[in-house]
């Protein structure tokens, strides 16, 4: 204590001006130690000041600016659209550039049409600098790596995917879902599309069945999520039908083997041997898509989950109606509808044709049957025989005898006109009916019409009509008579009627 205090006191015991000299060093040495503390920048101004080497302070310009990396996906606004590029905001040093084939996955695009001035985008960063200091970015590869992991999601799950379809190619549809997906024609409906340009710019849900990146493939299936919400549907149809019931559908589609019916939300198939009871080459002979039907039900497989269906069971049998009408040994009429090497088809009625062998075409040896008939010739035959189970008909050509009567599809043969002996007025047949009547080869009503005038002009002549004939035979005289000539071996003198016959 008492050397502090002579210390103190002795200090204090200095004069002025050293203890002058003594506070000035004091006062140095703490304003040495304060800018020796004093930090570089406040908390307030992190980031925003930087220091130089030189112990300049200056803003911090590189601090203001986001990081990127090139491959990384940025977001931005559009401050300018040029006919080949536009140019985004993304709080860079600069603006980035799109080019315009980096806009969309679509082929020669408009940039007007794809963004506007003050759309927000994602763009992924293709270079950060190039050989002009621009910043180059992509938007259409920004949206394949964002809408990949989707579709890749989407996969696993099972779960559709949304997508408008921006080109109709060979083979089926392309839709936009940030990435090219494939739309096979034969998947875009439950039934074949005949006219794929009609989806074209539309909405379409589909599933992703095939995925590959390395290639980036994608396949989608319309198809499969139609069946999804028909799938109710098509089961409580299933659960409804029965074979033989009659329901009511549209054509929705023909191919070589058949037709395809709507049945309000599920398909059947007619095959082309049910469509009709005569021969059919292809089913758009009888039908066309779009026409409503109404069809029998054959056959369910309720495990496959198929219908048959036929059409011709609910339109009548022509076979029905021959077995019905027609008899064997009925001559009825037809049209030849084809000559084979072996005979010749006759169709008696609409759907229902026969047969005419070679061997019945004709009472002499036919070697070609096209030297008897031809097609669409009409004739009448004669049937000989009736298959009821194999639904076949036997018919005769040479068979069919001159007048015999022509059986009529309605079941009636030929007319019978039930003549009383009235319209004669009882007269008593003449000579010339009885000469005629035994022979039944000549009965018919022209023959017996020209006998009945010949005998009328014979017993109606008068004398004055007959007075030129006795000059004819004077001016006959008058010449020289002419050497007979000698008479034909072959011909034969005809019999002289007796005079009881001639009386």
């Amino acid at each position: 204590m008492p050397r502090r205090a002579s210390i103190a006191g002795g200090a204090d015991a200095r004069g002025p001006e050293e203890a002058g000299n003594g506070r000035a060093i004091l006062t140095d040495f703490r304003m040495a130690n304060e800018t020796v503390e004093t930090p570089v920048a406040t908390s307030d101004d992190d980031g925003v000041w930087i220091t130089t080497p030189d112990g300049e302070r200056v803003p911090n310009y590189e601090g203001s600016f986001p990081t990127i990396t090139e491959g990384e996906v940025v977001h931005g606004t559009v401050v300018r659209v040029d006919k080949d590029e536009v140019l985004v905001d993304i709080g860079y040093k600069s603006e980035g550039v799109i080019p315009v084939a980096e806009l969309s996955i679509r082929r020669s695009v408009n940039p007007a049409d794809e963004v506007n001035v003050g759309d927000e985008v994602d763009a992924l960063v293709l270079t950060k600098e190039d050989a002009d200091g621009r910043l180059i970015l992509s938007k259409k590869r920004a949206r394949f790596e964002l809408a990949w992991k989707q579709i890749e999601s989407a996969a696993e799950s099972g779960k559709p995917v949304d997508g408008r379809v921006i080109e109709v190619v060979k083979g089926g549809l392309i839709l936009d879902l940030g990435v090219r997906g494939f739309l096979p024609a034969s998947l875009v409906d439950i039934r074949r599309v005949q006219d794929l340009e009609e989806f074209l710019h539309r909405e379409l849900r589909c599933k992703v069945i095939e995925l590959n990146r390395s290639r980036n493939n994608v396949v989608l299936s319309r198809r499969a999520v139609l069946e999804d919400e028909r799938k109710e549907q098509r089961q409580a149809i299933l659960d409804r039908l029965a074979p033989g019931d009659v329901v009511e559908g549209t054509i929705s589609n023909i191919v070589d083997f058949g037709a395809f019916v709507d049945l309000d939300g599920m398909d059947g198939l007619i095959h082309i041997s049910e469509l009709s009871w005569t021969h059919v080459n292809h089913p758009s002979e009888v039908l066309e898509i779009g026409q409503p039907v109404k069809v029998k039900v054959l056959d369910i497989d309720r495990d496959r989950q198929r219908i048959s269906l036929g059409f011709k069971q609910t339109q009548s049998d022509p076979w029905q109606h021959v077995l019905e009408t027609y008899n064997q040994g009925d001559v009825v009429e037809g049209r030849v509808t084809k000559v084979v090497t072996f005979g010749a088809f006759v169709e008696i009625l609409p759907g229902v044709e026969g047969l005419v062998h070679i061997s019945e075409l004709a009472a002499h040896h036919v070697e070609n049957p096209r030297e008897v008939v031809s097609q669409n010739d009409a004739v009448k035959v004669k049937i000989i025989e009736v298959d009821a189970e194999r639904r076949r008909l036997s018919l005769s050509l040479k068979r069919v005898e001159d007048g015999a009567p022509v059986r009529s599809a309605d079941g009636g043969g030929a007319p019978q006109l039930d003549l009383s002996e009235d319209v004669f007025g009882g007269a008593a047949p003449t000579a010339a009916e009885d000469a005629i009547a035994p022979h039944g080869e000549e009965s018919g009503d022209g023959v017996a019409e020209a006998a009945l005038a010949e005998e009328a002009a014979v017993t109606t002549a008068t004398p004055e009509e007959t007075q030129g004939e006795p000059t004819v035979l004077a001016e006959a005289a008058d010449e020289p008579p002419a050497e007979p000539e000698p008479a034909p071996e072959a011909e034969v003198t005809p019999p002289v009627a007796d005079e009881d016959e001639t009386a």
